[in-house]
């Protein structure tokens, strides 16, 4: 183990071990992932999980590695790393290489903490790593415990997109608490043991345009994270019941995502120069079942105006928004099977994009009795148009939305002052 400082002294006293699958997962074993995962491989998924000092008392650290060997025996992919095939497409060796643990404490109270609502300091209760330069030394997924003065407790978890969406994620990390509360899961079935999708030669004979919500980045080559022109930042606002009920009943009820969202985007118009964006990415909960323990299965699609935002009647763009979607996911497929799953590409930020939580059981995580008292997700590997996440602010709907955005911080401070004058909610 290792030990360091953290920036501004917060956090401190950090330190690294690993924790992998209880058993072999078995020779040359690999996991492929599909066109829509190495899609989403330049973005990461950061979670954090809030507990009161009664949850983890008397739990250290060991008490909470010893149910992840058998947790990963179930998500062996997870504790692999990167190879390329010879055609250059990425897949998962199943090596049992393992997840990276990290130990850290904070010299304030959980009280304290939230109280600065700080999106940046929330940024050091989850690893900010990504896959690469190295990728064959790169865990897709890192798992940090924060202690707070007071006994509270931060369990951050970062994952690679590439793994899955935030459905899958949450998934995962429910079901360790499941684990810790007894449950034994199944042996996974389908374990892959050649290359498939890796290896094919086959090409598309149609001309396939890119979709909108997809922008091609300079090639990263094994360092998976996009640059970016301008610094982005992170800030989060709640938006109580009551508040809601007022966006809601301004936009003709459509639902918290979508009256959030058309608020939002024409604040943003309003902040920019032009009658834009006209284009918007929506990313929601698909209907479909998931057959696989993880993968992208989410709908990503785009909405299209023509006319200028900054003037629309945001009911129209929250209907827009709930009915008009135009799902590009197979579009977004044919994009990187045209080129052997070795394209680089934005989705996140490529338009100003919408992320429905809707669904992900963000509350779910349970440990030993105790629920997690707030969570929040960030995204990482955002490109310069912005994105919006609308999750829930606590087990319920009483509690209203947390509305997290990753946009370029010269704006900022502009889209608070719009949100404030034109519906009082930042």
């Amino acid at each position: 183990m290792v030990s360091s400082k953290s920036k501004e002294g917060l956090i401190y006293n950090i330190k690294l071990s690993s924790v992998g699958p209880a058993r072999v997962t078995g020779q040359d074993v690999v996991y492929e992932p599909s066109n829509m995962d190495l899609a989403m491989k330049l973005h990461y998924l950061r979670g954090i999980y809030y507990f009161d000092s009664q949850a983890f008392q008397d739990i250290t650290i060991y008490n909470i590695k010893e149910p992840m060997f058998l947790w990963f025996n179930y998500y062996y992919m997870t504790n692999g790393r990167f190879r390329r095939a010879e055609s250059g497409r990425p897949y998962i060796k199943c090596n049992d290489c393992g997840a990276r643990i990290i130990e850290a404490q904070c010299d304030k109270t959980l009280e304290e903490w939230l109280e600065m609502k700080d999106g940046t300091l929330e940024k050091l209760l989850v690893s900010n790593q990504v896959l690469g330069p190295e990728l064959a030394f790169s865990p897709p997924i890192l798992i940090q415990h924060t202690k707070f003065k007071c006994g509270g407790i931060a369990l951050g978890l970062s994952w690679a997109h590439v793994l899955g969406d935030i459905f899958s994620a949450t998934e995962f990390w429910n079901v360790l608490g499941k684990v810790v509360g007894g449950y034994n899961p199944p042996q996974p079935i389908n374990l892959a043991h050649s290359l498939t999708k890796a290896n094919s030669t086959q090409t598309l004979q149609k001309i396939v345009e890119d979709p909108l919500s997809i922008k091609r980045v300079d090639p990263v080559e094994d360092h998976w994270i996009a640059k970016n022109s301008c610094k982005m930042e992170t800030f989060s606002i709640h938006v109580s019941a009551t508040k809601l009920g007022h966006l809601q009943s301004r936009t003709d009820i459509q639902g918290p995502f979508e009256s959030v969202s058309a608020v939002i985007w024409q604040s943003i118009s309003r902040i920019r120069d032009g009658p834009g964006p006209q284009v918007v990415t929506i990313c929601k909960k698909g209907e479909e079942k998931k057959e696989n323990l993880v993968g992208n299965t989410q709908v990503i699609g785009v909405v299209k105006v023509d006319h200028s935002i900054r003037e629309a009647n945001p009911s129209e763009l929250a209907r827009l928004i709930k009915h008009e979607i135009i799902d590009e996911r197979l579009k977004i497929d044919e994009a990187i099977e045209k080129e052997h799953g070795v394209s680089d590409v934005v989705v996140y930020g490529t338009n100003l994009t919408f992320v429905s939580l809707e669904g992900a059981d963000l509350y779910g995580f349970d440990w030993m009795g105790h629920k997690p008292m707030n969570v929040n997700y960030l995204i990482d590997g955002v490109g310069e148009a912005g994105t919006v996440l609308v999750l829930p602010a606590g087990p319920n709907d009483t509690e209203g939305r947390i509305v997290t955005m990753i946009l370029p911080e010269d704006e900022i401070m502009k889209l608070k002052f719009e949100l404030n004058k034109e519906w009082s909610i930042a």
